[in-house]
């Protein structure tokens, strides 16, 4: 990317929503708003989409789209982050990728990013240095929970949690309840378990690199094995 072919113009946010679960996919979202639509936003009260009701969070995706001049999206399913990870791409590196890829395709003059580095800085400079915006001279904050500081970061948290969830709703509908696809959802480890359990083939929907889903799949097959030798 060229600095001298780029216009940066506006400020953006990105985040994502479904780092962390062991079904479903990783939604990277970035928003781009006029600086003067920022007191609009915040009147909105845009706040991270953890601190909000699946309710709020519907009511407030479209008077946030209405605000906002562009909305990047990237959904990097389960089978392309095990694909990746049996490569050797962490997921930290995977989500640098995605984040990249929107700020290039975004170019706004100011951007604010959810740190996924324990290194804050580290992730925004690489961020920055990838999609050559640290070359045109954009400002890029880059913090620990920003979703929770910044409105811009907010309302990207707030369309990425919403996406997901609603690819998640879909799952259901097409598996049977799969609950919300996090490690710590009895509903989702006993979708996992059944599964395993009855010697089926575990779809592309659940992320097979994950330690929780190895577990379950260890459990298993030593309670079989027990029961084999009884």
């Amino acid at each position: 990317m060229s600095s001298k072919s780029i216009s940066l113009e506006g400020i953006a946010g990105i985040d994502e929503a479904g780092r962390g679960p062991m079904i479903g996919p990783m939604v990277v979202c970035g928003v781009l708003f006029n600086p003067g639509d920022l007191a609009k936003l915040r009147d909105l009260g845009t706040k991270d989409s953890k601190m909000l009701s699946a309710k709020r969070r519907e009511m407030l995706i479209e008077p946030i789209k209405k605000l906002a001049t562009k909305i990047a999206l990237r959904v990097i399913p389960a089978s392309e982050i095990d694909q990746l990870r049996g490569r050797g791409v962490t997921l930290n590196e995977i989500e640098v990728r995605a984040f990249a890829s929107i700020a290039e395709e975004l170019q706004p003059s100011e951007l604010y990013l959810d740190a996924a580095d324990v290194v804050a800085e580290r992730f925004g400079k690489e961020i920055g240095e990838r999609s050559g915006l640290s070359r045109a001279s954009c400002k890029i904050v880059s913090e620990h929970k920003a979703d929770s500081k910044y409105e811009v970061v907010s309302a990207a948290s707030i369309i990425a949690k919403v996406e997901r969830d609603g690819i998640i709703t879909q799952f259901s509908s097409e598996y049977g309840n799969v609950g919300s696809g996090y490690p710590n959802d009895p509903e989702t480890v006993a979708f996992v378990r059944k599964l395993v359990k009855n010697g089926e083939e575990l779809p592309d929907i659940v992320r097979k690199s994950w330690d929780s889903v190895k577990r379950i799949i260890e459990e298993e097959e030593s309670f079989q094995t027990t029961l084999d030798g009884i």
